[in-house]
């Protein structure tokens, strides 16, 4: 079986589209401000879209806090070019469209009784497709419930996320809610590189960990082996 191209696939939409004239409503979920940053740079040409900041994963209260602090900020910034037509020429157009954002519950005892079980698995194995699960599920709950007509994820982008995992969650739990899953894979086409350009650019706060404890805890040991090295 041939493997799903999910960057061709959400270009192919994309063209449907622009050829049909609308502008769909997306529920995006977002992660973080760097990886919402190239994302919501190229998809507001085409889309109307809300992001739905919902990470109960997050490891506490300030590192929460700082994250969805700056995903308000970036949006901001992004509005204010929608505003001012101050885009950059080389990667935005006149048909940028302002960002909304709604913040979801963040209540950490959800992300432990979904990976209840699976604590010593590895970072990208099944303790994370159950995070995926979580986030994924409830972005599909509310993207129904508001009325919008796509749902998707900024986790793509990352190189240490594996795409096919992520749009196989992002289609179950689109299609139990009854709502359509934008395929995607961001990191595709230097999507991750340009969302470390845009990060630097806007002064982003760049975590390096995914966020939950386990993952902060693998990261603190990497750090540790590369000093002792």
């Amino acid at each position: 079986m041939n493997k799903r191209n999910y960057a061709k696939e959400l270009e192919n939409k994309i063209e449907q589209f622009q050829k049909e004239g609308v502008y769909p409503k997306l529920l995006l979920h977002a992660c973080c401000a760097p990886c919402s940053s190239y994302c919501l740079e190229y998809l507001r040409q085409y889309f109307d879209i809300t992001v739905f900041f919902y990470n109960p994963n997050i490891t506490s209260d300030a590192e929460y806090h700082k994250r969805v602090e700056e995903e308000k900020r970036l949006i901001a910034e992004y509005n204010r070019q929608v505003e001012e037509c101050s885009f950059d020429q080389m990667h935005s157009d006149k048909n940028a469209r302002k960002i909304s954002i709604i913040e979801g519950t963040y209540d950490p005892k959800e992300f432990y009784e979904a990976v209840k079980g699976y604590e010593d698995c590895k970072e990208g194995g099944e303790r994370c497709r159950k995070c995926f699960e979580l986030r994924l599920r409830e972005s599909a709950r509310v993207a129904k419930e508001q009325g919008f007509e796509y749902m998707t994820t900024t986790l793509t982008i990352s190189p240490l996320k594996n795409a096919e995992v992520l749009n196989e969650v992002g289609e179950a739990a689109a299609a139990s809610a009854g709502i359509a899953f934008l395929p995607s894979d961001f990191k595709k086409k230097e999507g991750y590189k340009r969302s470390i350009e845009l990060s630097n650019i806007f002064g982003l706060y760049r975590q390096d960990f995914c966020g939950c404890s386990f993952s902060k805890a693998q990261r603190g040991l990497e750090k540790e082996s590369k000093d002792l090295i």
